[in-house]
């Protein structure tokens, strides 16, 4: 059974290195961070099992935190305050915002070990219960048709441990829906390790596999995630090193780490994303076959939000009040005007582009109401006219510019189906020749680079 990982959260050096030390002992895996950057960052790298949160730090203190984590959807993980300077308003609060229990500080290491196994045996029983009623914290937002096909293929495939590939677009929310399926899996108590795969760089090995040197060990993703489930984040820029190494690992079900001799077991649920296209370059050059019949045993599409443009009224408020309580924006509304411009909107950047523009109108508007004069301002800063016809946004548009994006887009794509050939072309979109000729030219379409009839 894997071990279960404790987060150290403490300022002080001779704290953390004391409690690393003796948790280690104990036979727990022990990450430390001294602030709450730190900790922020080894949370968001790998699951931690509990935490142990001084509330005193340098940069923000251990009951901000504590408000900020409990804030996120699929906040499952028990906390235990620390604290030297306790006081019962402290206490209080901590408890009112989830943590399981309130330690001072000196430390009494037997009082602080009943208390790490009692927070571990709560948060083992939570998430079973969690699992036997169907459902996580963690549920990605939307009513809409798309989202609600999604959820049930994923609630169908997590309890199996086969490989599942989320095909998707930049932005379409795949690594919560990655991170919902974890939840769902009887991996749910193991760590959910994310490995973006453009960031393995020139030492593949390394990262995946970990480094074994003068009798100290380097853990690489895949120790890391051990009993859990391993998330390759974007495989279409997997190197050649990286699809090789994954394959022959996959194949074989183990591996050994940099510099040892070691065969160990590979104990992870392979999840992974993509965009659309990487099966037709699965076999050439760019990508291994085997590898993506490996990781794609259970192929999922991600919608892009266009798809379930329904939902964007409910996916704003969500957004809304997540970014008041995380970072203490002020609390706008948007207009029922606005919330209709908005669900005609494409969204070329799918979610976290709403994301983002939710972030800069609290952030950088006035008032209680969010208008639609207001959304017009943020959206025509966004106005792409090479991206695909669909993610292009022709409402901000004069009829005239809209009717000629509309008929450039149109005929581009259409002319890239007839390989080029403007007379194929002519009896697709039933136009006589000439006539087609002269709307090419006007619309500033260059047909002879694709080729002529």
């Amino acid at each position: 059974m894997t071990a279960s990982r404790i987060l150290v959260v403490d300022d002080e050096a001779d704290i953390r290195e004391l409690l690393q030390e003796i948790l280690t002992e104990e036979g727990y895996d022990v990450d430390v961070a001294a602030t709450a950057s730190e900790a922020r960052a080894a949370r968001a790298q790998r699951v931690s099992d509990l935490v142990l949160l001084d509330i005193w730090m340098p940069d923000t203190d251990g009951i901000t935190l504590l408000r900020e984590w409990s804030a996120m959807p699929g906040y499952d993980c028990p906390v235990v305050m620390m604290s030297g300077h306790g006081t019962v308003e402290t206490a209080v609060e901590a408890t009112r915002l989830g943590a399981f229990d309130f330690v001072e500080k000196p430390l009494s290491l037997t009082k602080l070990l009943r208390t790490v196994e009692r927070a571990l045996d709560a948060g083992r029983r939570k998430r079973v219960a969690m699992r036997a009623h169907g459902g996580s914290l963690a549920v990605p937002i939307g009513k809409g048709r798309a989202t609600q096909q999604l959820r049930e293929q994923i609630q169908q495939v997590a309890p199996s441990n086969s490989p599942v590939l989320l095909i998707g677009e930049a932005g379409s929310g795949r690594e919560a829906y990655a991170r919902y399926l974890h939840s769902l899996s009887a991996r749910a108590s193991h760590p959910f390790t994310v490995v973006v795969c453009a960031s393995l760089g020139s030492d593949p090995a390394a990262a995946l596999f970990g480094v074994e040197k003068d009798g100290r060990i380097e853990e690489g993703a895949i120790e890391r995630a051990a009993g859990g489930t391993l998330y390759l984040n974007g495989l279409e820029d997997l190197n050649a090193e990286a699809q090789r190494l994954l394959a022959g690992m996959i194949e074989q079900q183990s591996y050994s780490r940099v510099g040892g001799s070691a065969a160990l077991p590979v104990d992870v649920r392979w999840v992974s994303s993509a965009q659309e296209g990487l099966d037709q370059r699965a076999g050439a050059d760019s990508f291994r076959r085997d590898l993506y019949s490996q990781l794609g045993v259970i192929t999922l599409k991600v919608p892009p939000l266009r798809d379930y443009a329904e939902d964007v009224p409910d996916l704003l408020r969500y957004y809304v009040d997540r970014l008041v309580d995380d970072q203490h924006l002020p609390l706008r509304r948007f207009s029922v005007a606005a919330q209709n411009r908005l669900r005609n909107y494409p969204w070329p950047g799918n979610v976290v582009e709403l994301k983002n523009l939710v972030q800069r109108v609290l952030i950088l508007g006035n008032g209680e109401e969010i208008g639609l004069e207001e959304v017009e301002r943020e959206l025509a800063e966004k106005s792409a006219v090479d991206e695909p016809l669909v993610k292009q946004d022709l409402l901000a548009l004069p009829l005239r510019e809209a009717r000629e994006q509309f008929e450039r887009a149109y005929l581009q794509q259409q002319l890239l189906l007839c390989n080029g050939k403007v007379g194929q072309l002519a009896k697709r979109v039933g136009m006589e020749r000439t006539h087609l000729y002269r709307k090419l030219r006007a619309l500033g379409v260059d047909f002879r680079q694709l080729g002529d009839d």
